[in-house]
């Protein structure tokens, strides 16, 4: 029998299970007016990403069961992500708006569960039917100016064995952006300007090319490869500078990402400099600052802007933020269509509302193969709706 190699040393491991977590920030606006929509209904925050999963926090005004007979209100939080069970925690917190800081905290965190964690398969929620009753939190210092604020954590619960890191080497991220851009500020070795509107822009004709198929075609195929000076006649000087700033930075400038309600209105839809770019990078071939663009619109879209930024969208085919155009207004159907907006697409873009109605449709058939529980969109026309172009969306 051959004797163990005693030079060889013991290998080992240690599974580590720890949650990681995420927090989400929720303000329902317009309490009183949410209530008496009837038991079971509730009003959804946008989806967040917490471990690689989608969730979302649902909030009924009537309570979710019938036998609590409206007298408390009701807060989940749902797994709104496909796939295999997933186990969480979670904390809910009631914001006290007084300023005094007394807060209403439900916390999984601290205690300990008789059987751990929550398991959760898709669309399963876990949280309180008796949040908090009615009568009291109408009369306390939680309800302001008809606001509520909810700020939810949850924490996904997640296993790994756990490797020696003696050897390891901490990489930082790539700078490749900010060294092309401060090339770009320098003007250090451009070749090219360009004059926008009298405004000289000077840069460099192998990064332009590399990034937009549009340049790579003006500067090797086109007539003005020799040329010093390029007018460009249909862009601002600010969006050429946004634009430019993309191409050498892969980032959005802070004009772009400081994104206000206030650009939500249909008169200014066009006019925001957002918009703009999202048109500039469709005619330039830059299909990543486009759907840059469209992931900050969609924080706009409301019942009042959705078929405005609907026909923008469309026009400057940004296929992914016409997606979510179409679903918002689906949803939201009976509101939209007594907007000023949807009345314009009406007039001007038949196909466009003619794909709206498919869509519409295809909510219709979901919502039929749900076992009937939820309610038919067609139904919402006769609701009247909702024109104040709040964001919180009606979900049953």
């Amino acid at each position: 029998m051959t004797e163990p190699n005693p030079l060889v040393s013991p290998t080992s491991s240690r599974s580590v299970t720890e949650t990681v977590n995420g927090s989400h920030k929720f303000v329902i606006q317009g309490y009183s007016l949410a209530k008496g929509m009837g038991v079971g209904k509730h009003i959804a925050s946008d989806n967040f990403t917490v471990g690689g999963y989608q969730w979302a926090i649902y909030f009924y005004p009537d309570g979710k069961n019938p036998e609590d007979s409206s007298a408390h209100v009701s807060v989940f939080i749902a797994l709104a992500s496909e796939g295999t069970d997933v186990r969480a925690l979670f904390e809910l917190t009631l914001v006290d708006q007084s300023g005094k800081g007394k807060h209403k905290v439900h916390s999984h965190f601290d205690r300990s569960l008789e059987s751990g964690p929550y398991t959760l398969k898709y669309r399963g929620s876990m949280g309180y039917k008796r949040f908090f009753r009615r009568a009291m939190l109408e009369t306390s210092d939680y309800l302001k100016d008809d606001c509520l604020k909810i700020n939810c954590t949850v924490g996904v619960v997640v296993s790994a064995t756990d490797c020696s890191q003696l050897n390891s080497i901490q990489v930082p991220e790539s700078d490749i952006g900010a060294h092309f851009g401060m090339m770009l500020d320098n003007m250090e070795g451009s070749d090219v300007i360009f004059n926008v509107a009298g405004e000289k822009f000077h840069a460099h004709k192998l990064v332009l090319s590399a990034r937009s198929p549009f340049f790579r075609s003006k500067f090797f195929d086109g007539v003005e490869k020799d040329e010093k000076e390029i007018v460009i006649s249909d862009l601002e000087p600010k969006v050429f500078k946004a634009m430019l700033h993309f191409v050498y930075r892969d980032t959005l400038t802070e004009d772009v990402t400081m994104v206000t309600s206030s650009s939500s209105l249909v008169s200014s839809i066009s006019d925001t400099l957002t918009t703009k770019l999202l048109a500039a990078a469709d005619r330039y071939g830059l299909d990543r600052l486009k759907l840059m663009c469209g992931s900050h619109l969609c924080k706009d879209i409301s019942v009042n802007s959705v078929a405005s930024i609907l026909t923008m969208a469309d026009c400057h085919h940004a296929t992914e933020l016409k997606a979510v155009c179409l679903k918002f207004a689906a949803e939201n159907l009976a509101a939209v269509m007594l907007s000023d907006g949807f009345a314009n697409l009406k007039e001007n873009c038949p196909l466009l509302q003619s794909e709206l109605l498919k869509t519409v449709a295809g909510c219709e058939e979901d919502c039929s193969s749900g076992g009937g529980k939820s309610r038919s969109v067609w139904a919402q026309l006769s609701d009247g709706g909702d024109t104040n172009g709040r964001r919180v969306r009606q979900r049953t």
